[in-house]
Order: structure tokens, then C-alpha cells, then sequence
């Protein structure tokens, strides 16, 4: 739920700005067309409400329910087993900090001119690209039973073992959502940057960050390495394809006016055609 709530703020704060200032700067190398990413953006908004409808009321489950779940802790795969019981609270506030940080993660970019230049059109792709992940997120979240580790510890907090959040495993909206933010981050600096020599230090943080959140969701309870496993890979792939996706097409075939002296040292007027592989 407070991914799709902080996706909405993200959208009411940063619209008046992109829409004023899309497609400003010199030369950036995306572009942005309103009719197919006002479709988009619109759409995915549309699915990150819906799937606050299905999460809010998604139903918890009953003491007998919860007693069955617990007697099958030993049939859950051998990837996930070790996880079951967690609950360290700590572990989750501390893997708050760079989830709601991530949200701001764009501003870093703006310190580079060439960015900056362009704040509109790229908080514009970012909005895109953080409602579509939330999209999945919330969606899957909201459909989807699948018990979190905490459930498993049967000296936690009883109220929330068998809450509806605790059935909301599958998958890690903090690390989709985290790692969305920083694969954006790293890949927007690299298409304005290119040959930067910085570029693999950007990657290696959107790397990073994203895992630590992953790791401390597990110590917390909330996921099971699966959950954060497809979390990493959605927000990876999202966060790097999206801008990629809005990147300019360079036109293969151009015909171009040319004019010289031939060898005979006569002028000569025409027109060039060239095609680039």
C-alpha cells in the first residue's frame, strides 16, 4: 500500500514540472511522445489502484489456517526454508531508510548539466518507469497468497500472523521498488554520459543498494530469497528498459544536399545518400 501511495505522491508532485519543461534541453538523448506515454503512465496509475483495491481487501487468515500453514514449514523449498521464522523488526525500519530514499534517487542526476538540463523529460520517464513497477507490485500483491516468514515464528505478534499483510510474500515491493529507482538512476547518467568514466560506479551502487534492502527484508520476516529474488530482477529490468525504451532512434537511411569540385576541377551540385549499418 505505500508503495502506491508514495508512487501518487510522486505523480502529483513532479507532473506541473515535467509538463513544463519535456523536451527543453539540447540535444537529450530521449524523447518523450505524449499520446503513448500519457497512455502508459495513465494506465499503469490506473493498475497501481487497483491493486491498492485488491490489497486493502485482501482477507487474513484463520487460527486453523494459520496451524496448517506452520505444520508445513518443512515442505517449503530449500532455497526459502531458512528463512522461515524471521522477524526482526530492526532489520525492517532500517530497510525503510533507502526505500523511501529511492524515491529521490533522480535528484542525484541533476547535478549533472546535461541532466539538468532536461529535469522535465527525465522526471517524466522516471514517473513512468516507478508507476509501472508499482503496477506489477501491487497487482501481484494484492492477488497472490503466500504467507510471509514472520508467520512461521510462532512467538511473534499473533495479530499480525494472521493479518492480511502477512500474506503478502510474493513478491519484495521494497526491493522491486528500490532497485527500479537505482537501475534508473545508473542507466539515465550512462545514455547522457556515455564513455563516462564514473558509469560502473553508478552501476555498482544500483547493484548494491537494491541487495542490502533484499538481505534485510529477509532478516525482517517480510520475504523469503525468491520474494526479494524476482523483486531485484523486476525493478533491474524495469529501471534499466524503460528509459532505454524512450531512447531516439537514429535514422539508418538520410539523404543530404553535397556540393564540390570534381578532379576536372569543375562544381558540381546533389544529393547524397547514405545509409548506416
Amino acid at each position: 500500500m505505500r508503495i502506491t501511495i508514495l508512487v501518487l505522491v510522486l505523480f502529483f508532485s513532479c507532473q506541473t514540472t515535467f509538463a513544463q519543461q519535456i523536451d527543453t534541453g539540447e540535444n537529450p538523448p530521449y524523447e518523450w511522445n505524449w499520446t503513448r506515454d500519457g497512455i502508459w503512465t495513465g494506465t499503469a496509475m490506473a493498475a497501481n489502484g487497483l491493486g491498492l483495491y485488491f490489497i486493502i481487501n485482501k482477507d487474513g487468515i484463520s487460527d486453523a489456517e494459520l496451524q496448517s500453514i506452520v505444520a508445513d514449514e518443512d515442505n517449503i523449498s530449500g532455497i526459502n526454508r531458512w528463512a522461515a521464522g524471521n522477524s526482526s523488526e530492526t532489520a525492517g525500519k532500517i530497510s525503510d531508510i533507502p526505500f523511501y530514499l529511492s524515491f529521490a534517487a533522480p535528484l542525484a542526476l541533476f547535478f549533472d548539466d546535461e541532466v539538468n538540463d532536461n529535469s522535465g523529460l527525465v522526471l517524466g520517464i522516471f514517473l513512468e518507469t516507478m508507476a509501472t513497477s508499482g503496477a506489477m507490485y501491487t497487482i501481484t500483491a494484492g492477488l497472490v497468497d503466500k504467507s510471509r516468514p514472520y508467520v512461521y515464528a510462532e512467538d511473534y505478534d499473533y495479530d499480525r500472523r494472521v493479518g492480511a499483510s502477512g500474506q503478502r510474500s510474493f513478491f519484495s515491493g521494497h526491493t522491486l521498488m528500490t532497485a527500479t529507482a537505482t537501475f534508473f538512476v545508473a542507466k539515465v547518467y550512462q545514455d547522457f554520459n556515455p564513455g563516462s568514466s564514473k558509469i560502473p560506479y553508478f552501476y555498482a551502487g544500483a547493484a548494491l543498494l537494491p541487495a542490502a534492502v533484499g538481505f534485510l527484508r529477509i532478516q525482517a520476516g517480510q520475504h523469503f530469497l525468491t520474494d526479494v529474488l524476482i523483486g531485484y530482477g523486476l525493478g533491474a529490468l524495469s529501471g534499466y528498459f524503460i528509459p532505454h525504451l524512450h531512447k531516439k532512434r537514429k535514422h539508418k537511411m538520410s539523404v543530404l544536399p553535397v556540393n564540390g569540385i570534381d578532379f576536372q576541377g569543375k562544381e558540381y551540385t546533389g544529393l547524397s545518400l547514405r545509409y548506416r549499418f
